[in-house]
Formats: structure tokens, C-alpha cells, sequence
């Protein structure tokens, strides 16, 4: 009789730790999520013990879409569609289908790990697409790199991002916040379904911090676009201190959204994770975005042909 017991994988999946120089990263395979990023031991994102159910989609790589379809209904190439409601309090279809996949292993290596996961046809996404993300340690930070093949026979809708929720040393209400942005998207209030674009300058005391300022008590739950880019075409986010330690996140043209969210939660200070972080999350593509065709406005959804490939990415560094 064989008394060995099965070794017992935590409730966020397998676990990788990666490291170079000061930066140290552990990934959990559920999700492909970023679990924890520190800093010569500072914490640059909202970790989580590894052998919990990850709260919420801390951290997670989100696909085939991030943010939300609107009742879970849409239309693409002239057929409706309709994905499951996986926010059931404001019946709206959140962050995709991979956030609860169990990624694999490709290759694995001290200083960056590549995962990968297939999101199969299913009702309301009947499309088979291969999804394989590299998260990279260097001296410039933590590089997650996403790519998605599509392996069906008919063009498929696709957007990606991150969900990490950013730190600075101090509290939320106290950092200096800086979002080269020019317009973000207005919601409804209840459900958070997108209304239209508007000029941050419209509500500019909760809105526009296109220079650097404290962020205080305004609560956020947005997505950006028309984002200001440097000579290399590159946005930058930061999140500081007074002092300017904090943490940055970076990426390219392929990102033209990014959400922002101060983590307000339902039950105030006494919920766990209200204000503990700041979602930044790089979006290539608008919330609703499989709804594109109801907007007036350029929502960034790709569509990949039989056999190709779609690529994003972003870093993560430390600000000292």
C-alpha cells in the first residue's frame, strides 16, 4: 500500500518564481497571474498568499477580452453572440475566458517563464485560439509579453491586458498619480456600461493627471484613451510617494486604452482590498469593445485571421 500523498498544488496554481538583480517575481499558473513583483523587497504590485482562490482578477491575464461586454451580447461579422455573465451584481460578461485557466509550462528559465493555455469553442466565443505569455525579469523591470494564435478556421475577435494593481510606500489617498491621457470614457453608474468619450478637462479634479498630482479621495473606475507617447512611442504610468518612490508601467501603441480603478470597494474601508491599490491595466482594446460597430469611436478590437498571430506587452519597474 502506497501512504505517499499527492502533492497538493496551491489553490492558485503552480507556482514560478523568477529573479535578476533586484527584482523578484513569482507567477501562479491559474491565470497566468502576476501573484507578487517586489523590488529589493518592496512590494510594487497588491500580492496575495499563494494558496487562496486569487481575489478577484488580481494580477490576471485577461483574454479573449478585457473589461466588459455589455449584457454578455454582441455581434461580429454580421452573427450574435452571447458569453455567459460573469458579473452576475451588473449582469455584464468580465475579463474574458483565461483568467480561471490553468496555464502550462512551455519553457522555464531563472529569470523568465513562459505559460501557455488554449481557450477552446464554446458557447458564444467559437473560436480556438492559443494563448502563450512570457513574463521576463531584467534590469529595466518585469516584461509580460502576450501572444494569441488564432487556431480556427474563421477570423476571431481578440483584445488582451494585464490587471495588475500598482503600489507606492504610503497610502493610496496620499500618492502622486500621472496618466498622459487626454480623454477617458464615461460609464453609467450602476452597471459601468460605456456612455461615450469625453475631454478629462470636462471633471478635471477626478479625471486629469496629465501633470502629476495626488490622487485624494476621487474613485475611479475608467478606461483612457488618446494617450500622449514619448520619441519611442511609449506611455508611461506612475504611482509615487512624495519623494517619488513608487512604481511605473510602460507599453507601446499596441495598448491605445489602459482602465484605471482606486480599488473602491462596496463595503468601504472595512472590505478587504478597498484602496489597496491602483489598477493600471493597458487594454488593446476599448471596454465593449466586441461591440465596436455601436460605438463612434475607434475601440482598438483586433481580429485575427485563421493562422496568424496577435501580440501586446507591457513592463512593470520600480520609481526610487
Amino acid at each position: 500500500m502506497n501512504d505517499e500523498s499527492p502533492a497538493v498544488i496551491p489553490a492558485s496554481g503552480t507556482q514560478y518564481t523568477i529573479t535578476a538583480g533586484d527584482y523578484e517575481a513569482t507567477i501562479a499558473s491559474v491565470g497566468a497571474t502576476l501573484r507578487s513583483l517586489t523590488y529589493r523587497g518592496r512590494d510594487l504590485v497588491v500580492p496575495f498568499e499563494p494558496d487562496i482562490v486569487r481575489p478577484s482578477f488580481r494580477g490576471a491575464t485577461l483574454a479573449p477580452w478585457p473589461n466588459r461586454i455589455v449584457d454578455g451580447r454582441y455581434v461580429f461579422r454580421g452573427r450574435s453572440y452571447e458569453v455567459a455573465l460573469t458579473e452576475p451584481g451588473r449582469g455584464q460578461a468580465l475579463h474574458g475566458l483565461a483568467s480561471w485557466l490553468d496555464f502550462a509550462p512551455v519553457e522555464t528559465a531563472e529569470s523568465w517563464v513562459t505559460l501557455g493555455a488554449t481557450i477552446e469553442p464554446q458557447q458564444g466565443y467559437p473560436w480556438r485560439i492559443r494563448v502563450e505569455t512570457t513574463f521576463a525579469i531584467g534590469a529595466d523591470g518585469l516584461t509580460q509579453r502576450v501572444k494569441a494564435t488564432n487556431l480556427s478556421r474563421d477570423f476571431a475577435p481578440w483584445g488582451t491586458g494585464p490587471h495588475p494593481y500598482l503600489l507606492a510606500p504610503g497610502t493610496l489617498d496620499d500618492w502622486v498619480f500621472t496618466l498622459p491621457a487626454s480623454q477617458v470614457l464615461t460609464v453609467t453608474p450602476d452597471r459601468l456600461s460605456p456612455v461615450g468619450l469625453q475631454s478629462v478637462t470636462a471633471d478635471a479634479e477626478r479625471f486629469d493627471f496629465r501633470e502629476p498630482r495626488t490622487l485624494g479621495a476621487v474613485m475611479i473606475d475608467h478606461a483612457y484613451t488618446d494617450l500622449v507617447r514619448d520619441r519611442d512611442g511609449l506611455v508611461t504610468v506612475r504611482v509615487t510617494d512624495a519623494q517619488g518612490e513608487g512604481t511605473a508601467i510602460t507599453w507601446d501603441a499596441r495598448c491605445p486604452w489602459v482602465q484605471i480603478h482606486t480599488a473602491d470597494r462596496p463595503g468601504g474601508p472595512a472590505a478587504p482590498g478597498h484602496r489597496a491599490g491602483l489598477a493600471v491595466e493597458p487594454m488593446t482594446c476599448a471596454p465593449d469593445a466586441f461591440n465596436d460597430e455601436s460605438y463612434p469611436f475607434d475601440t482598438g478590437l483586433a481580429v485575427i485571421a485563421p493562422g496568424d498571430a496577435h501580440k501586446a506587452s507591457w513592463r512593470i519597474a520600480a520609481l526610487s
